[in-house]
Protein backbone atom coordinates (compact mmCIF):
# COMPACT_ATOMS: atom_id res chain seq x y z
CA UNK A 1 0.00 0.00 0.00
CA UNK A 2 1.38 3.40 -1.02
CA UNK A 3 0.78 6.55 1.04
CA UNK A 4 0.97 10.19 0.02
CA UNK A 5 3.29 12.34 2.16
CA UNK A 6 0.28 14.39 3.28
CA UNK A 7 -1.87 11.45 4.29
CA UNK A 8 -3.11 11.28 7.90
CA UNK A 9 -1.71 8.60 10.24
CA UNK A 10 -3.28 5.19 9.69
CA UNK A 11 -3.92 2.36 12.09
CA UNK A 12 -2.24 -0.93 11.40
CA UNK A 13 -5.66 -2.55 11.06
CA UNK A 14 -6.40 -0.44 7.98
CA UNK A 15 -3.30 -1.76 6.26
CA UNK A 16 -4.61 -5.32 6.47
CA UNK A 17 -8.34 -4.59 6.15
CA UNK A 18 -10.27 -6.96 3.89
CA UNK A 19 -12.62 -4.18 2.73
CA UNK A 20 -11.58 -1.21 0.53
CA UNK A 21 -10.60 1.93 2.46
CA UNK A 22 -9.82 5.14 0.59
CA UNK A 23 -8.85 8.54 1.94
CA UNK A 24 -9.21 11.77 -0.05
CA UNK A 25 -8.21 15.35 0.71
CA UNK A 26 -10.29 18.52 0.50
CA UNK A 27 -9.88 18.58 -3.29
CA UNK A 28 -11.11 14.97 -3.44
CA UNK A 29 -7.72 13.69 -4.52
CA UNK A 30 -6.85 10.20 -3.38
CA UNK A 31 -4.14 10.20 -0.71
CA UNK A 32 -4.56 6.65 0.60
CA UNK A 33 -5.60 3.49 -1.26
CA UNK A 34 -5.33 0.20 0.63
CA UNK A 35 -4.65 -3.26 -0.81
CA UNK A 36 -8.32 -4.28 -0.73
CA UNK A 37 -9.17 -1.20 -2.80
CA UNK A 38 -6.52 -2.24 -5.32
CA UNK A 39 -8.16 -5.67 -5.68
CA UNK A 40 -11.72 -4.37 -5.93
CA UNK A 41 -11.05 -1.48 -8.32
CA UNK A 42 -8.32 -3.41 -10.24
CA UNK A 43 -6.10 -0.37 -9.92
CA UNK A 44 -2.62 -0.16 -8.38
CA UNK A 45 -2.24 2.24 -5.47
CA UNK A 46 0.63 3.98 -7.30
CA UNK A 47 -1.78 4.90 -10.11
CA UNK A 48 -4.61 5.95 -7.78
CA UNK A 49 -2.62 8.15 -5.39
CA UNK A 50 -2.90 11.79 -6.45
CA UNK A 51 -5.74 11.16 -8.89
CA UNK A 52 -9.27 12.45 -8.45
CA UNK A 53 -11.67 10.08 -6.73
CA UNK A 54 -13.80 10.46 -9.89
CA UNK A 55 -11.72 7.71 -11.53
CA UNK A 56 -13.50 5.26 -9.19
CA UNK A 57 -17.02 6.52 -9.97
CA UNK A 58 -19.12 6.06 -13.14
CA UNK A 59 -19.49 9.33 -15.06
CA UNK A 60 -23.25 9.63 -14.50
CA UNK A 61 -22.81 9.59 -10.69
CA UNK A 62 -19.83 11.92 -10.34
CA UNK A 63 -21.70 15.20 -9.88
CA UNK A 64 -24.01 13.66 -7.28
CA UNK A 65 -21.04 12.23 -5.40
CA UNK A 66 -19.20 15.56 -5.44
CA UNK A 67 -22.23 17.35 -3.97
CA UNK A 68 -22.58 14.73 -1.26
CA UNK A 69 -18.91 14.97 -0.27
CA UNK A 70 -19.04 18.80 -0.17
CA UNK A 71 -22.18 18.71 1.98
CA UNK A 72 -20.49 16.25 4.33
CA UNK A 73 -17.39 18.41 4.63
CA UNK A 74 -19.54 21.46 5.39
CA UNK A 75 -21.90 19.83 7.87
CA UNK A 76 -20.16 16.66 9.07
CA UNK A 77 -23.40 14.77 8.45
CA UNK A 78 -23.49 11.89 5.99
CA UNK A 79 -26.59 10.40 4.42
CA UNK A 80 -24.66 7.23 3.66
CA UNK A 81 -24.23 4.44 6.17
CA UNK A 82 -23.02 0.94 5.48
CA UNK A 83 -25.96 -1.35 4.81
CA UNK A 84 -28.56 1.45 4.58
CA UNK A 85 -30.14 3.06 1.56
CA UNK A 86 -29.66 2.34 -2.11
CA UNK A 87 -26.28 0.97 -3.23
CA UNK A 88 -23.64 3.20 -4.77
CA UNK A 89 -21.81 2.30 -7.94
CA UNK A 90 -18.09 1.95 -8.36
CA UNK A 91 -15.98 1.79 -11.53
CA UNK A 92 -13.19 -0.74 -11.99
CA UNK A 93 -10.19 0.13 -14.14
CA UNK A 94 -11.46 -2.22 -16.88
CA UNK A 95 -14.68 -0.15 -17.20
CA UNK A 96 -16.88 -2.58 -15.27
CA UNK A 97 -19.40 -1.02 -12.90
CA UNK A 98 -20.33 -2.73 -9.63
CA UNK A 99 -22.61 -2.01 -6.65
CA UNK A 100 -21.10 -1.11 -3.30
CA UNK A 101 -21.99 0.23 0.12
CA UNK A 102 -20.08 3.09 1.72
CA UNK A 103 -19.58 4.89 5.00
CA UNK A 104 -17.60 8.11 5.31
CA UNK A 105 -15.75 9.78 8.17
CA UNK A 106 -13.89 13.08 8.50
CA UNK A 107 -10.49 13.73 10.07
CA UNK A 108 -9.03 17.20 10.71
CA UNK A 109 -5.24 17.43 10.94
CA UNK A 110 -2.59 20.09 10.62
CA UNK A 111 -2.26 19.07 6.99
CA UNK A 112 -5.94 19.74 6.32
CA UNK A 113 -9.27 17.93 6.27
CA UNK A 114 -9.34 14.35 5.04
CA UNK A 115 -12.27 12.08 4.28
CA UNK A 116 -11.92 8.34 4.76
CA UNK A 117 -14.36 6.21 2.81
CA UNK A 118 -15.06 2.63 3.88
CA UNK A 119 -16.42 0.54 1.01
CA UNK A 120 -17.92 -2.89 0.54
CA UNK A 121 -18.38 -4.66 -2.80
CA UNK A 122 -21.90 -6.14 -2.74
CA UNK A 123 -21.91 -7.68 -6.22
CA UNK A 124 -22.25 -11.21 -4.89
CA UNK A 125 -24.89 -10.23 -2.38
CA UNK A 126 -26.96 -8.57 -5.08
CA UNK A 127 -26.62 -11.68 -7.23
CA UNK A 128 -27.91 -13.80 -4.34
CA UNK A 129 -30.73 -11.32 -3.72
CA UNK A 130 -31.75 -11.48 -7.37
CA UNK A 131 -31.71 -15.27 -7.23
CA UNK A 132 -33.86 -15.23 -4.12
CA UNK A 133 -36.29 -12.77 -5.70
CA UNK A 134 -36.54 -14.97 -8.79
CA UNK A 135 -37.14 -17.99 -6.58
CA UNK A 136 -39.77 -16.11 -4.57
CA UNK A 137 -41.49 -14.97 -7.76
CA UNK A 138 -41.51 -18.56 -9.00
CA UNK A 139 -43.04 -19.73 -5.72
CA UNK A 140 -45.66 -16.99 -6.02
CA UNK A 141 -46.56 -18.15 -9.52
CA UNK A 142 -46.75 -21.71 -8.24
CA UNK A 143 -49.01 -20.67 -5.36
CA UNK A 144 -51.24 -18.81 -7.80
CA UNK A 145 -51.41 -21.86 -10.04
CA UNK A 146 -52.23 -24.16 -7.10
CA UNK A 147 -54.98 -21.84 -5.88
CA UNK A 148 -56.37 -21.64 -9.40
CA UNK A 149 -56.41 -25.43 -9.71
CA UNK A 150 -57.92 -25.87 -6.25
CA UNK A 151 -60.72 -23.38 -6.85
CA UNK A 152 -61.51 -24.97 -10.19
CA UNK A 153 -61.49 -28.44 -8.63
CA UNK A 154 -63.80 -27.32 -5.84
CA UNK A 155 -66.16 -25.80 -8.38
CA UNK A 156 -66.03 -28.98 -10.47
CA UNK A 157 -66.72 -31.24 -7.46
CA UNK A 158 -69.55 -29.00 -6.29
CA UNK A 159 -71.19 -29.23 -9.72
CA UNK A 160 -70.70 -32.99 -9.84
CA UNK A 161 -72.25 -33.38 -6.40
CA UNK A 162 -75.19 -31.19 -7.32
CA UNK A 163 -75.81 -32.69 -10.75
CA UNK A 164 -74.97 -36.39 -10.39
CA UNK A 165 -75.78 -37.14 -6.76
CA UNK A 166 -78.64 -34.66 -6.77
CA UNK A 167 -80.21 -36.38 -9.76
CA UNK A 168 -79.69 -39.80 -8.18
CA UNK A 169 -81.38 -38.69 -4.95
CA UNK A 170 -84.24 -37.19 -6.95
CA UNK A 171 -84.65 -40.48 -8.83
CA UNK A 172 -84.68 -42.37 -5.53
CA UNK A 173 -87.40 -40.04 -4.23
CA UNK A 174 -89.52 -40.70 -7.34
CA UNK A 175 -88.98 -44.46 -7.09
CA UNK A 176 -89.90 -44.34 -3.43
CA UNK A 177 -93.12 -42.47 -4.23
CA UNK A 178 -94.07 -45.17 -6.78
CA UNK A 179 -93.25 -47.87 -4.25
CA UNK A 180 -95.39 -46.15 -1.63
CA UNK A 181 -98.29 -45.83 -4.06
CA UNK A 182 -98.29 -49.62 -4.55
CA UNK A 183 -98.44 -50.45 -0.86
CA UNK A 184 -101.66 -51.68 0.71
CA UNK A 185 -103.28 -49.13 3.02
CA UNK A 186 -103.06 -51.60 5.89
CA UNK A 187 -99.32 -52.23 5.45
CA UNK A 188 -98.29 -49.74 8.13
CA UNK A 189 -94.84 -51.23 8.70
CA UNK A 190 -93.87 -50.79 5.07
CA UNK A 191 -95.27 -47.27 4.97
CA UNK A 192 -93.30 -46.39 8.12
CA UNK A 193 -90.11 -47.68 6.50
CA UNK A 194 -90.85 -45.60 3.39
CA UNK A 195 -91.25 -42.49 5.54
CA UNK A 196 -87.94 -43.24 7.28
CA UNK A 197 -86.19 -43.67 3.94
CA UNK A 198 -87.75 -40.45 2.65
CA UNK A 199 -86.50 -38.63 5.75
CA UNK A 200 -83.03 -40.07 5.21
CA UNK A 201 -83.01 -38.91 1.57
CA UNK A 202 -84.14 -35.44 2.67
CA UNK A 203 -81.28 -35.27 5.18
CA UNK A 204 -78.84 -36.44 2.50
CA UNK A 205 -80.10 -33.69 0.20
CA UNK A 206 -79.42 -31.11 2.92
CA UNK A 207 -75.91 -32.46 3.54
CA UNK A 208 -75.25 -32.49 -0.20
CA UNK A 209 -76.26 -28.84 -0.56
CA UNK A 210 -74.16 -27.86 2.46
CA UNK A 211 -71.06 -29.68 1.22
CA UNK A 212 -71.43 -28.28 -2.30
CA UNK A 213 -71.92 -24.77 -0.93
CA UNK A 214 -68.85 -25.11 1.30
CA UNK A 215 -66.82 -26.16 -1.73
CA UNK A 216 -68.03 -23.34 -3.94
CA UNK A 217 -71.13 -21.35 -3.01
CA UNK A 218 -73.23 -20.61 -6.07
CA UNK A 219 -74.34 -17.32 -4.55
CA UNK A 220 -70.74 -16.02 -4.56
CA UNK A 221 -70.84 -16.20 -8.36
CA UNK A 222 -74.50 -15.27 -8.80
CA UNK A 223 -75.34 -12.85 -5.96
CA UNK A 224 -71.95 -11.46 -4.94
CA UNK A 225 -69.69 -11.29 -1.92
CA UNK A 226 -72.13 -9.73 0.58
CA UNK A 227 -74.77 -12.42 0.06
CA UNK A 228 -72.15 -15.17 0.23
CA UNK A 229 -70.72 -13.90 3.53
CA UNK A 230 -74.22 -13.47 4.99
CA UNK A 231 -74.98 -17.07 4.03
CA UNK A 232 -71.70 -18.23 5.53
CA UNK A 233 -72.45 -16.49 8.83
CA UNK A 234 -76.04 -17.78 8.91
CA UNK A 235 -74.80 -21.32 8.33
CA UNK A 236 -72.20 -20.86 11.09
CA UNK A 237 -74.84 -19.67 13.55
CA UNK A 238 -77.25 -22.50 12.74
CA UNK A 239 -74.52 -25.13 12.98
CA UNK A 240 -72.76 -23.96 16.16
CA UNK A 241 -75.25 -21.64 17.88
CA UNK A 242 -72.69 -18.87 18.41
CA UNK A 243 -74.17 -15.37 18.41
CA UNK A 244 -72.65 -13.53 15.43
CA UNK A 245 -73.04 -9.89 14.38
CA UNK A 246 -72.29 -8.75 10.84
CA UNK A 247 -71.60 -5.34 9.34
CA UNK A 248 -71.16 -5.61 5.58
CA UNK A 249 -70.73 -2.48 3.47
CA UNK A 250 -69.85 -3.00 -0.17
CA UNK A 251 -69.91 -0.17 -2.66
CA UNK A 252 -71.92 -0.11 -5.86
CA UNK A 253 -69.24 -2.08 -7.72
CA UNK A 254 -68.51 -5.66 -6.68
CA UNK A 255 -64.80 -6.35 -5.91
CA UNK A 256 -62.91 -8.45 -8.47
CA UNK A 257 -63.68 -12.17 -8.35
CA UNK A 258 -60.29 -13.17 -7.00
CA UNK A 259 -60.59 -10.59 -4.19
CA UNK A 260 -64.14 -11.74 -3.42
CA UNK A 261 -63.11 -15.40 -3.36
CA UNK A 262 -60.16 -14.67 -1.06
CA UNK A 263 -62.30 -12.68 1.38
CA UNK A 264 -64.94 -15.42 1.39
CA UNK A 265 -62.30 -18.09 2.10
CA UNK A 266 -60.77 -15.96 4.86
CA UNK A 267 -64.14 -15.57 6.61
CA UNK A 268 -64.78 -19.29 6.13
CA UNK A 269 -61.42 -20.25 7.67
CA UNK A 270 -61.77 -17.73 10.50
CA UNK A 271 -65.23 -19.00 11.48
CA UNK A 272 -64.01 -22.60 11.30
CA UNK A 273 -61.14 -21.78 13.64
CA UNK A 274 -63.50 -20.02 16.04
CA UNK A 275 -65.81 -23.04 16.11
CA UNK A 276 -62.93 -25.46 16.75
CA UNK A 277 -60.65 -23.52 19.09
CA UNK A 278 -62.07 -20.26 20.46
CA UNK A 279 -64.81 -21.38 22.89
CA UNK A 280 -66.43 -18.05 22.04
CA UNK A 281 -69.95 -16.85 22.83
CA UNK A 282 -70.04 -13.89 20.44
CA UNK A 283 -68.41 -13.15 17.09
CA UNK A 284 -68.26 -9.93 15.07
CA UNK A 285 -67.68 -9.89 11.31
CA UNK A 286 -67.11 -6.54 9.59
CA UNK A 287 -66.46 -6.23 5.87
CA UNK A 288 -66.14 -2.95 3.96
CA UNK A 289 -65.20 -2.55 0.30
CA UNK A 290 -64.85 0.59 -1.78
CA UNK A 291 -63.20 1.43 -5.08
CA UNK A 292 -59.68 1.24 -3.63
CA UNK A 293 -59.58 -1.58 -1.06
CA UNK A 294 -61.45 -4.11 1.04
CA UNK A 295 -61.06 -4.33 4.83
CA UNK A 296 -62.21 -7.36 6.82
CA UNK A 297 -62.26 -7.85 10.58
CA UNK A 298 -63.32 -11.04 12.36
CA UNK A 299 -63.12 -11.01 16.15
CA UNK A 300 -64.42 -13.15 19.00
CA UNK A 301 -64.54 -13.13 22.81
CA UNK A 302 -63.01 -16.58 23.17
CA UNK A 303 -60.04 -17.94 25.08
CA UNK A 304 -57.49 -16.34 22.76
CA UNK A 305 -53.86 -17.43 22.76
CA UNK A 306 -50.35 -16.16 23.25
CA UNK A 307 -48.27 -15.78 20.06
CA UNK A 308 -46.11 -18.71 21.23
CA UNK A 309 -49.09 -21.01 21.77
CA UNK A 310 -50.57 -19.91 18.47
CA UNK A 311 -47.69 -21.46 16.53
CA UNK A 312 -47.96 -24.70 18.51
CA UNK A 313 -51.59 -25.30 17.49
CA UNK A 314 -50.80 -26.94 14.17
CA UNK A 315 -54.27 -27.00 12.51
CA UNK A 316 -54.91 -23.40 13.57
CA UNK A 317 -51.47 -22.18 12.51
CA UNK A 318 -51.76 -23.93 9.14
CA UNK A 319 -55.13 -22.27 8.59
CA UNK A 320 -53.67 -18.86 9.39
CA UNK A 321 -50.74 -19.55 7.08
CA UNK A 322 -53.22 -20.32 4.31
CA UNK A 323 -54.97 -17.01 4.98
CA UNK A 324 -51.67 -15.13 4.90
CA UNK A 325 -50.65 -16.77 1.63
CA UNK A 326 -53.97 -16.03 -0.10
CA UNK A 327 -53.88 -12.39 1.01
CA UNK A 328 -50.19 -11.98 0.16
CA UNK A 329 -50.80 -13.11 -3.40
CA UNK A 330 -53.17 -10.14 -3.78
CA UNK A 331 -50.63 -7.70 -2.25
CA UNK A 332 -52.73 -7.49 0.90
CA UNK A 333 -51.90 -7.48 4.61
CA UNK A 334 -52.96 -9.69 7.53
CA UNK A 335 -52.80 -8.60 11.17
CA UNK A 336 -53.59 -10.82 14.15
CA UNK A 337 -54.31 -9.57 17.67
CA UNK A 338 -54.72 -12.14 20.43
CA UNK A 339 -53.83 -12.74 24.04
CA UNK A 340 -54.62 -15.39 26.63
CA UNK A 341 -58.29 -15.11 27.64
CA UNK A 342 -58.48 -11.93 25.59
CA UNK A 343 -60.20 -13.12 22.44
CA UNK A 344 -58.91 -13.17 18.90
CA UNK A 345 -59.06 -10.51 16.17
CA UNK A 346 -58.12 -11.05 12.54
CA UNK A 347 -57.74 -8.01 10.27
CA UNK A 348 -57.28 -8.24 6.52
CA UNK A 349 -56.65 -5.46 4.02
CA UNK A 350 -56.65 -6.15 0.26
CA UNK A 351 -56.42 -3.71 -2.69
CA UNK A 352 -59.67 -3.81 -4.65
CA UNK A 353 -58.09 -4.38 -8.03
CA UNK A 354 -57.20 -7.29 -10.25
CA UNK A 355 -53.95 -9.11 -9.48
CA UNK A 356 -51.22 -9.37 -12.09
CA UNK A 357 -51.46 -13.15 -11.77
CA UNK A 358 -55.17 -13.97 -11.39
CA UNK A 359 -56.06 -17.45 -10.21
CA UNK A 360 -59.82 -17.12 -9.91
CA UNK A 361 -61.70 -20.00 -11.42
CA UNK A 362 -63.83 -19.11 -14.39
Amino acid sequence: MTLSPGAPPLLDIIQSATEPIITVDELQRIVMFNAAAERVFMCAAAQAIGASVDILIPVRFRSIHAKHVKRFMDTGISERQMGLGAPLWGLRSNGEEFPMEASISQTCTESGVFLTIFLRDITERQRIDQTLRASRDELTRLSNALLHVREQEKKHIARELHDDLGQSLTALTMELSQLEAGLAPADTDARERVRAIRKLIKGTFASLRRIAADLRPVMLDDLGLAAAVEWLVANFVSRYGIDTETDIQIGPSEPPKQVATTLFRVVQEALTNIAKHAQATTVHVRLACDATHCALTVRDDGVGATPENLTKKLPLSLGLQGIRERVRLLNGEVTIHTRKKGGFRLEVWIPARESDTPWEAT
